[in-house]
């Protein structure tokens, strides 16, 4: 027999904190939810709206009035492309929370339009979202992380990417090229931190997902043929749930994935394996 040590708490998060980037919908709200639900004490999440329907406030509401946790959801607006507001947010952190043992940077800026027709501003502001702000969020709050982790259980940095980091999947009329290289980038930008912050104890893993239906990418879908049609395309015959996200999340950031580091885990269903491209040019 193999002795396991606290195997009934391999998956489990308790006493933990987290911050999870574009928290308050989506795939970083699944996130969230999951967080809670596995025992974190506390989960932070940021968005740059307060109010409304994709706001943090009703985010945080939903979080709070889920059955049987023990932790609580607690809301801090911030635009996580601006250094001065990520120097912010870690004050805010540090404040509410008093350390940091999980930072997911979920947060993401995309565009899609003909080559011809993408502008630059457009491109300024996805490279600004999903790389350099990636970078100023893991540098700023490297300290706080790296106050908590240990050798044996480390501080985690998960950065959401997408399988367009992984191969060429929009092109032509619905083109997606900054966005796809982007998230190459963030691919990469997870392997440097985690050669640079593993010896600290902070792992940092990449999960990239595929198609999960939402409202920032239903637009997509319907041109691409709809739900059905990617369905199926897709070897495992459906789309992304929030089940999904939640176990991959809870996997890389609980004692079960703590010699995992510099990883990319594609969220797809294996559609990232297939010869053809997505888009209809």
């Amino acid at each position: 027999m193999s002795n396991f040590r606290d195997f009934d708490r391999l998956f489990r998060l308790d006493d933990k904190v987290a911050l999870v980037t574009g928290g308050s919908r989506g795939l970083g709200l699944h996130a969230a939810t999951a967080f809670l639900r596995a025992g974190a004490a506390k989960v932070i999440i940021t968005a740059r709206k307060t109010g409304g329907p994709e706001g943090i406030n009703q985010a945080v509401e939903k979080l709070n009035n889920i059955t049987g946790i023990k932790g609580h959801a607690i809301g801090i607006p911030a635009n996580v492309s601006s250094e001065a507001e990520i120097v912010r947010l870690v004050k805010a952190v540090e404040k509410e929370a008093g350390k940091l043992d999980i930072l997911v940077a979920n947060a993401g800026a995309t565009w899609g339009s003909k080559f011809e027709d993408a502008p630059d501003h457009a491109t300024s502001k996805i490279l600004d979202v999903n790389v350099r702000g990636v970078f100023l969020l893991a540098q700023k709050f490297a300290p706080m992380l790296q106050a908590s982790g240990t050798r044996r259980d480390p501080s985690r940095i998960i950065i959401v990417s997408s399988t367009a980091g992984k191969n060429v999947p929009h092109v032509g009329e619905n083109g997606t090229i900054m966005y796809s290289v982007s998230k190459a980038a963030a691919h990469h930008l997870g392997r440097n931190l985690a050669i640079e912050l593993g010896p600290s104890n902070i792992t940092t893993n990449i999960v990239a997902p595929g198609f999960f239906p939402s409202k920032l990418a239903s637009g997509l879908i319907e041109k691409l043929g709809g739900t059905s049609e990617l369905e199926d395309a897709n070897p495992r015959k459906r789309l992304g749930e929030p089940e999904d996200i939640a176990g991959v999340m809870v996997y890389l950031c609980s004692p079960a994935g703590s010699y995992i580091n510099g990883v990319d885990i594609a969220v797809d269903g294996g559609m990232v394996l297939g010869a053809g491209r997505h888009s209809k040019l």
